[in-house]
């Protein structure tokens, strides 16, 4: 992953005058920023919530770790938007009921839910949000890949996980189940988000990757939540 310090660098100063429109962003960009943005906050509240049901040391350091990616995440953004004059806090502020619910909805009761929400959670922000990364200029588009790409802890999770069900079908029916939630939930809230600002909702259905046709991204979505949920030892 692209180190926070170096990206702050790259977003130093603003491109100059005359600069190729292929250097300048498309309407919606700092939106999208901003809901990822406290999408990242969220998450890191998340987490140190959960860690209370860490069932030893080494689970507690990890998911300390992951929170702390979060936050490393949204600095990354806050200072992209910054070096653009944006108003971080107010740019945010219009996303947070939407992925408050998200959250409210979809509390983990065990260490277990906590693990599967943290790996399909990211999974599903970073196929959802990463169909636009083709339609950004270069500075954006560093911005976007690093704060979507992998924290790190994957393998953690997945061995957690697989640990867990490996002979216990119950556990495995059950986080199975929890992970069809997570993502009918996650689609719900996407979908409120777009219908409520036009510009991100331009620029996401205009990525390069397609997504003008939404049944087309929904079953990409489908069939990649099928894929992590198969690698979990669940489906």
């Amino acid at each position: 992953m692209t180190e926070p310090d170096s990206l702050r660098a790259s977003w130093g100063s603003l491109p100059p005058a005359g600069a190729s429109s292929t250097d300048v962003d498309p309407p919606g960009v700092n939106q999208l920023f901003a809901v990822i943005a406290y999408g990242e906050v969220a998450a890191f509240y998340r987490l140190t919530d959960e860690s209370k049901m860490a069932p030893d040391l080494a689970s507690k350091i990890a998911i300390a770790s992951m929170a702390a990616s979060q936050m490393r995440h949204y600095e990354v953004l806050r200072d992209a938007m910054e070096a653009k004059g944006v108003d971080v806090l107010a740019a945010m502020e219009p996303y947070v009921k939407t992925l408050e619910n998200y959250h409210s909805l979809t509390l983990p009761r065990t260490w277990l839910e906590a693990m599967v929400k943290t790996y399909i959670g990211d999974s599903l922000a970073a196929d959802f949000y990463g169909e636009v990364v083709d339609s950004l200029p270069g500075e954006s588009a560093a911005v976007l890949k690093s704060v979507l790409g992998t924290t790190g802890h994957s393998e953690f999770v997945i061995a957690q996980v697989r640990g867990a069900v490996k002979d216990n079908s119950q556990q495995r029916n059950r986080l199975t189940l929890w992970g069809r939630r997570l993502l009918g939930e996650a689609i719900t809230q996407a979908q409120h988000v777009l219908a409520q600002h036009d510009e991100l909702a331009d620029l996401v259905l205009s990525g390069g990757a397609g997504l003008g046709n939404l049944n087309e991204f929904f079953e990409r979505l489908q069939s990649a939540h099928a894929e992590r949920m198969a690698v979990l030892g669940l489906g």
